[in-house]
């Protein structure tokens, strides 16, 4: 029987309450291109999904040219105004600090995430949580963005220079949406959902749910997935 042995975690809406920081700098974004986003749509049919992933869904519902110039433009721009906006703010969530170090003591960890690799960075070093995570799977490591597999499958391959014997089976993602916790079934890992963008009706395709990581042991959530035989 598969047990836990490691924690695979999103960034974004999980570690670090940086959404409405990702919603401003993309609305900014498009909004200066005469094409506007709603703080209902994002969260109802954006979130989850990496920068270029966002600006092609509101290019396409626009009816607007996505050519490879006009992507990465509007990509780096969003980057720029994001980028500004997370040096002012302090964005960790509660609690998340003490969860990480006490799984970090027993269990490699990685992040699988759809934010760029220095935003997640500067976020965890400014937050003492570096060292923490063995590995960091970003936005540049991907040809294929959540709900595909492709984050979390590049995410244990890394963990398993470590821990060879890992298997999808012996991994806990934790996720904050629908797109993630699809990306994370599709690679054969349990799934904790974090309600701090949705709410639990909405992640329910998960395999554990809570309203937030600083109420949430993870030797309970370990029993309860990897029950003892």
């Amino acid at each position: 029987m598969p047990t836990l042995k490691a924690l695979i975690f999103d960034f974004d809406g999980v570690i670090a309450n940086t959404e409405p920081l990702h919603f401003a700098g993309l609305h900014q974004t498009l909004k200066e291109i005469g094409i506007t986003l709603t703080e209902a749509e994002y969260y109802a049919d954006y979130l989850g999904y990496d920068d270029r992933g966002c600006i092609l869904a509101a290019l396409a519902a626009n009816r607007r040219p996505a050519d490879a110039a006009t992507v990465g433009r509007l990509m780096t721009r969003k980057a720029q105004a994001y980028l500004e906006s997370v040096t002012q703010h302090q964005v960790i969530f509660p609690g998340v600090p003490d969860f990480v170090r006490e799984a970090a003591r027993s269990f490699p960890l990685a992040i699988a995430s759809g934010a760029l690799r220095h935003e997640i960075e500067y976020i965890l070093e400014t937050a003492g949580l570096r060292t923490a995570f063995a590995h960091i799977t970003s936005a540049e490591d991907v040809t294929r963005g959540k709900p595909d597999p492709q984050p979390f499958l590049l995410a244990l391959k890394a963990l398993q220079q470590g821990t060879p014997s890992l298997t999808p089976a012996a991994c806990l993602v934790i996720e904050d949406s629908l797109p993630g916790i699809r990306g994370a079934v599709a690679a054969g890992m349990k799934v904790l959902a974090v309600a701090n963008t949705h709410t639990v009706q909405d992640l329910h395709e998960a395999h554990a749910i809570t309203h937030r990581l600083s109420e949430t042991k993870l030797a309970d959530v370990q029993r309860r997935l990897w029950p003892p035989a």
